[in-house]
């Protein structure tokens, strides 16, 4: 294989993917190796009964995510304003009303995207050879060679490249990746305390027939200290036709059954919404702590701990391989606006 030219991207999450698509626009030849089944990363719409696009992961951005805007807007992708209209709760005490607020109509609110953010992702594979993709395909060794890097994966496929890009959270980098010759001590000690963003995040949804919150003057928003709940959003998609919410539960709730989760779910907004919210057409969620987000225990004191250091957005292996992810992003890390300046700086650089 002629190597001059060729590009491996570790992980198809939203930055591998930009990463792929800003290549391909300078006629760069890319693989794309990713360890799960699917594209995305920790973007993951899915469909309720109803066809609701439901979203179990990356959901909001806003008018301060230039980048994530432009690339939306060059996709020809819509995107619309995190309905916020009504009363809104918020619960302080099990024992106590929740307090009652109005959130005003925001000149720059949250922004989500029509049919869902896996819209994204999608449009973003589609653009790309789709024989470059390479799902269920684990990374486990980076060896540097004379002038190339030889990337081994966990079935035994071998995969030639003058440069590598590893675009998955940096403690995965440091716990599942050989590297040969070992990365410098200053990265490889950094590594594994770099806070991985929505790591042990429960996120859930539920999808309605109709918006009877909307209908009582509700506007869907809830924040609690005493619920399984801890904040919940209308989920009501573009065309304004499927019904639903999104939230995150509390960290404890990861210890109980998806079953318990739903019980406890429908027993606060039932409290909180009236009877029409004990009878969803659908409930899912997701405790974000599989083995594409975390392996081992996070060595985190802060939140956003050493996300966007120097030492991540060096180069490595003569300036071979380099590291992109939401976490690597010298702007605003963590968001999906971080996973794509951090594709956009890397294609640059390349």
């Amino acid at each position: 294989m002629n190597t001059n030219k060729h590009i491996a991207i570790i992980g198809a999450g939203l930055s591998g993917l930009s990463l792929a698509y800003f290549l391909s626009k300078k006629n760069l030849s890319v693989t794309i190796l990713e360890a799960s089944s699917r594209l995305g990363g920790r973007i993951q719409t899915i469909q309720g009964n109803l066809q609701t696009p439901l979203e179990l992961g990356a959901t909001w951005f806003s008018d301060m995510h230039p980048h994530m805007l432009a690339l939306i807007e060059e996709l020809e992708l819509k995107k619309y304003p995190q309905f916020s209209k009504g009363t809104s709760l918020f619960e302080t005490k099990s024992f106590e009303p929740p307090q009652k607020f109005f959130v005003p109509e925001s000149e720059s609110p949250s922004y989500r995207l029509a049919g869902g953010t896996q819209n994204l992702i999608n449009t973003l594979a589609s653009k790309i050879d789709a024989n470059s993709i390479k799902l269920n395909t684990k990374v486990i060794a980076i060896k540097q060679e004379e002038d190339y890097l030889l990337v081994q994966t966990e079935n035994q496929q071998e995969i030639t490249a003058n440069k590598v890009i590893v675009c998955i959270p940096p403690q995965l980098v440091a716990t599942q990746i050989k590297f040969t010759p070992e990365l410098p001590d200053s990265i490889t000690s950094l590594l594994p305390t770099v806070q991985t963003w929505m790591a042990g995040s429960i996120k859930f949804t539920l999808e309605y027939s109709s918006p009877f919150w909307r209908e009582k003057g509700y506007s869907g928003m809830l924040y609690s200290h005493a619920g399984i709940i801890t904040e919940m959003y209308d989920h009501t998609n573009f065309e304004e036709n499927k019904f639903g919410f999104t939230g995150f539960l509390n960290g404890g709730a990861s210890s109980y059954t998806a079953e318990v989760r739903k019980e406890y779910v429908l027993r606060q907004l039932g409290n909180l919404l009236g009877n029409e919210a004990l009878n969803p057409v659908a409930y899912f969620d997701k405790v974000w702590t599989d083995e594409f987000i975390l392996s081992e225990n996070q060595i985190i004191l802060r939140p956003h701990q050493n996300n966007g250091h120097p030492y991540l957005q060096q180069g490595y292996m003569n300036n071979s391989l380099f590291l992109c992810s939401t976490e690597t992003s010298g702007e605003f890390p963590g968001y999906m606006e971080g996973a794509v300046y951090a594709a956009k700086s890397i294609a640059d650089k390349i």
